[in-house]
This record gives structure tokens, C-alpha cells and sequence, in this order.
């Protein structure tokens, strides 16, 4: 058995302790101790990767395996990593790691808290090592049906409301998912749901591919804030716990844009450049409305919420530009968006504990009160304008240029308007930072409060030195990613062009 599957089996061991555990200092223990170990494994995975790499192993896939699960549908458990899912891995156990911290004092019913979120993170780890799409496709449920009772039961404000929405929102995508799944499945007479050998084939129609394409795209698209379809995502972060945000805005949404580019554009490329112009107006919008909805809010986590979908429309766009060096750029942004928005829904949860408010109108003056959180929600916005040293410099100025080198009009306008979303992001950041953390201290009551406690300094200093060292040393990331999408891009390009002729 591979060693991927231990992303699986350490979760699983975990809510077993979890059921088992009498005390909450043993379900804290059982949490530590799992996502370390899933945080050790995903370190021991990347070095693996990259030596493995400069060793000179070209496979495709690393670490693969692949058993007999389904046959009458020939749904196997097959797995198997590129960068890609390398980083996407990384990513999420950096994610749960912190996210574990961030909920340390959370009360009440901590127990069932932390079963739902280990649940959850299993279907994220899942996602991201099988390539079956049937089985890729149950873990994705997996990772989306305990939101609803993580933010229905310990959420705030009007949670039932954003429970609901948000669960009828992203299983209306699954629905789309499900049909664009068995379409290419039979479309394509293939007797394996692995997305390699499909690709291989490459005999879907090209008729049904304009059909499922669609299907595949929007299904993933939503989870991935794809403009119309991203209203569930302000209000399901805004009621969701701190660690949920966490991870929902800085790993689950990543599930969209990965599976957009895995199934969607790999499996069905001849569709993905036909009607790539429809999705790009579709991203521009996102990143350009979510940056200016940002500007108007007031809740700090609303104001998150949107920068979340602007950002990850970001990823959407880059990918719909079909270039090495924006794809790049996309994958790296999913990257850093999730490490810095992960952080700011950590500030924000610590800065809401203790002034039980998130409206920037009545805050002001927490330089003076909390130091700690007020230089870490600094360095938060700072990354999430783009600030050159950070994660956001990075990603963004690889999909821009990536973005850009296509040379028709069409492109290089889109381009142009979304490039406007920097100016925009900047001017909310800077407002919201100027106003809760400078000046006059806003509410006597404030004088009192502390700073950060131990648990969630971890949280805090982790998640900004992993933002900081993406940003100052981001080329291990990049040389990772790149070695994946050579083969992907090579086989979207080629196909579509024989196609052409």
C-alpha cells in the first residue's frame, strides 16, 4: 500500500481516539498528535518529491497504487501524487496543524467538534491524493457535508441561515459534478474512472465535451466562488468557527480550482479552449466584484470573506489563460491565499474572543492593547495586497505576466481589468488596518483585554512564517509545480490543437 494512504488512515485513527477520549486534554492531545504527524508526513513528502525529481524520475505520478474497489463501474482506490498535490497537501496540513491551536479553548461540545473537523480534513487529504474521479469525488463530499453541522452548531450570527445556504449551494454543484463525472466516464467508453488513462484515450467527442464541460466546471467552480455562484461564501465565513474559516477560505475552496484544472480542463481540453472566453468573463468578474464588495463591508470577516472571492477567482482566471507561467501563478496563489486568508480568520476569531465584535466601526486603538495580534493582522494585510516579500507578491505577479503573454485583445483586456483588483485590494486593507489597530482606543472596556495566548501565538507564527517564506523563497514551489503542469498543459494544448486540423 502506498504511503499516501496514510493521509487517510492517520485521520481515521484520530477520530477513533477522538470517540475514545474521556477528557478534553486528551482530545487536545489526540488532535496535537495527529496533526503533527500529518504535518511531518506531508514535510517528509515534499522533500521526497523534489529528490526524487532531480533524481531523475519523470513519471508523471510518484508514490502510486491502485486497488480493485467497484468493479461493475471500475471505481478503483488509486493513488498518486504530482506537485500539485504535493503543495495542495502541504497546504492542508499546515492548515489543520494551525487550525488545531486556533480552536484550543473553543467550548462548548469540544469533543464533537474536533470528530467533525478531522472528518472534514479527511476529505480534503482524500481529494488531493486519489486520481480515480469517482473516488476523488466521494471525498469531496466527505469534505463538504460536516460544514454544515461545524457551522450550524458552534458558528455565530445567523448560522442556521449559512449553514443551509451554503450546504444547498455546494450540493447543487455536486449535482452538476456527479452528471459531468459519468458523462465523461461513458463519453469516452472507458473502462477505468482514473483521470490518467482517461486522458490518455483522449476520444470524448468533442460535441460531448462542450455538454459535460460545463457540468464539470461550474460543479467545482462553485465551491471555487465562481461569479454567480459564489453568494453561499460571504455569509458561510462569516458564521463558520475560526478554524473552520481556516480551513474552509484556505483549503476547501482549493478543492475548485484543483478539480477545475484536474477533470475539467485535463479530461475535456478541446471544451476548455471553445469555452474558456465564457468562464474568463465569468473570473474577471470575481476578482474585480469581490475586490470591490470588499471595500464595503464593515465585518472584518465579510471583508475577508470577499477578498476570498477575489482571490480565488484569481485561480479560476489564471487557469482559463492556459499558459505555463499563469497556471503557475494559480497554483502558487492557491498556495498562498490559503496560508494568508488561513491567518486573517485566526486574527479576526482572536480579536472577536476577546472585543466580541467584528464591525471596524466600533474598533480602534488594539496596537496599544494587543501588539502581537495587531503586527500579525499587519503582516496579513500586507501579504493580501501583495506586498513584494510576501506569498501575494509572488503568485500575482506570476499570473499576471502568465496572463498576459497571450497576445489577442481579448486576453490582454481581461488581464487589464483584473490587474485593477490590486489598487482596490490595497485600498480596503489599508482602511481596515489604519482604523481598527491606530488611533484612539475605541472602548474603555478594551483597556482591559490581553494579548495572544501561547496556543494561539503557535497558530499565529507558524502561518506567518510559512506566508513570509513562500514569498522570500519561492522558487522550490514553483520548480515543484512546474514539473507538474508540463505534462497536463502539454496535453491540453496538443490535443486541442490536432483537434484544430
Amino acid at each position: 500500500m502506498s504511503i499516501l494512504s496514510l493521509f487517510v488512515v492517520i485521520p481515521a485513527l484520530m477520530l477513533l481516539g477522538l470517540w475514545l477520549s474521556k477528557s478534553l486534554n486528551q482530545v487536545r492531545g489526540v488532535m496535537v498528535a495527529g496533526s503533527s504527524c500529518l504535518l511531518a508526513l506531508s514535510i517528509w513528502l515534499t522533500i521526497s518529491f523534489i529528490q526524487m525529481r532531480a533524481g531523475g524520475n519523470t513519471d508523471e505520478m510518484l508514490f502510486t497504487y491502485s486497488i480493485p474497489w467497484f468493479k461493475p463501474l471500475n471505481i478503483a482506490y488509486s493513488v498518486g501524487v504530482d506537485g500539485i498535490s504535493v503543495v495542495m497537501l502541504l497546504l492542508s496540513s499546515i492548515i489543520v496543524f494551525t487550525g488545531t491551536f486556533a480552536s484550543w479553548r473553543l467550548k462548548p461540545l469540544t469533543k464533537e467538534y474536533f470528530l467533525w473537523f478531522t472528518l472534514l480534513s479527511t476529505g480534503v487529504y482524500g481529494f488531493f491524493i486519489t486520481t480515480d474521479m469517482f473516488t476523488m469525488f466521494m471525498f469531496y463530499e466527505v469534505a463538504l457535508i460536516p460544514m454544515y453541522l461545524l457551522i450550524g452548531v458552534w458558528g455565530s450570527g445567523h448560522k442556521e441561515y449559512s449553514a443551509m445556504k451554503l450546504t444547498l449551494m455546494l450540493m447543487g454543484g455536486s449535482a452538476l459534478l456527479i452528471l459531468g463525472i459519468l458523462g465523461i466516464y461513458f463519453g469516452s467508453g472507458a473502462t477505468t474512472m482514473n483521470v490518467l488513462e482517461i486522458a490518455q484515450m483522449h476520444n470524448i467527442p468533442v460535441e460531448l465535451q462542450k455538454v459535460f464541460f460545463p457540468f464539470v466546471f461550474i460543479g467545482f467552480g462553485v465551491l471555487g466562488a465562481l461569479f454567480p455562484f459564489h453568494t453561499w461564501s460571504p455569509d458561510g465565513h462569516a458564521s463558520a468557527p475560526t478554524a473552520v474559516s481556516m480551513l474552509h477560505a484556505g483549503v476547501l475552496m482549493k478543492l475548485g480550482g484543483y478539480g477545475c484544472f484536474r477533470i475539467a480542463m485535463f479530461l475535456l481540453p478541446e471544451a476548455a479552449h471553445e469555452l474558456a472566453w465564457i468562464f474568463l468573463i465569468l473570473t474577471t468578474i470575481s476578482v474585480v466584484y469581490g475586490a470591490l464588495s470588499a471595500c464595503v463591508q464593515t465585518d472584518l470577516k465579510y471583508i475577508n470573506a470577499y477578498s476570498s472571492v477575489s482571490h480565488c477567482g484569481l485561480v479560476l482566471f489564471a487557469l482559463l489563460m492556459m499558459t505555463k507561467t499563469s497556471c503557475t501563478g494559480a497554483i502558487l496563489q492557491m498556495l498562498s491565499h490559503g496560508l494568508m486568508t488561513a491567518l486573517f480568520f485566526a486574527l479576526i476569531g482572536m480579536i472577536y474572543g476577546r472585543t466580541h465584535t467584528r464591525d471596524v466601526r466600533q474598533l480602534g486603538g488594539l496596537m496599544k492593547i494587543m501588539p502581537f495580534l495587531s503586527v500579525g493582522y499587519v503582516v496579513a494585510g500586507l501579504a493580501n495586497l501583495g506586498l513584494p516579500g510576501f506569498s501575494g507578491f509572488v503568485a500575482e505577479m506570476t499570473i499576471f505576466v502568465g496572463s498576459f503573454e497571450n497576445s489577442d485583445l481579448f486576453h490582454r483586456t481581461a488581464t487589464i481589468i483584473a490587474c485593477t483588483s490590486i489598487v482596490v485590494t490595497a485600498v480596503y486593507i489599508l482602511r481596515v488596518v489604519g482604523k481598527i489597530l491606530y488611533g484612539k482606543v475605541a472602548d474603555p472596556h478594551y483597556e482591559t483585554l490581553t494579548d495572544a495566548t501561547w496556543d494561539e501565538r503557535v497558530a499565529v507564527c507558524c502561518l506567518i512564517f510559512c506566508v513570509a517564506g513562500l514569498g522570500i523563497a519561492p522558487l522550490w514551489a514553483s520548480d515543484v509545480i512546474d514539473n507538474a503542469l508540463v505534462p497536463i498543459l502539454d496535453h491540453i494544448n496538443n490535443v486541442s490543437a490536432i483537434a484544430a486540423i
